[in-house]
């Protein structure tokens, strides 16, 4: 499975951005997909999953609320829709998958995506 993020961008505290993540290869529907993001001199932090088939969805508490992750099977491709954006929110946006379900752990998922800047000014 390989991925592709984009969608990234500068904006002002406030606004909003939607992120993609172009899946290719074979994802079966016992697939979970995620979005992490690594601001700095931080570790890989976990922002939100959905399950490929089914579409339930987990969110870290930072962005319950603001962001929703979604998938559209037809086209292959997971979104992240980021609103009232924080500078905090400030980070590579990081796509993965894994074979099974989905975790909040970065260590859980086997492919990744190459990563999107995502800047939110104040």
């Amino acid at each position: 499975v390989q991925l592709q993020a984009s969608g990234g961008g500068l904006v002002q505290a406030g606004g909003s951005l939607r992120l993609s993540c172009a899946v290719s290869g074979r994802i079966t529907s016992t697939y979970g997909m995620a979005w992490f993001r690594q601001a700095p001199g931080k570790g890989r932090e976990f922002v939100a999953a959905i399950k490929w088939s089914g579409g339930s969805t987990a969110y870290a508490d930072s962005v319950k609320g603001r962001f929703t992750i979604s998938r559209d099977n037809d086209k292959n491709t997971v979104y992240l829709q980021m609103n009232s954006l924080k500078p905090e929110d400030t980070a590579v946006y990081l796509c993965a998958a894994k074979v099974l379900g989905v975790s909040t752990a970065p260590t859980a998922y086997g492919s990744w995506g190459q990563g999107t800047q995502v800047t939110v000014s104040s």
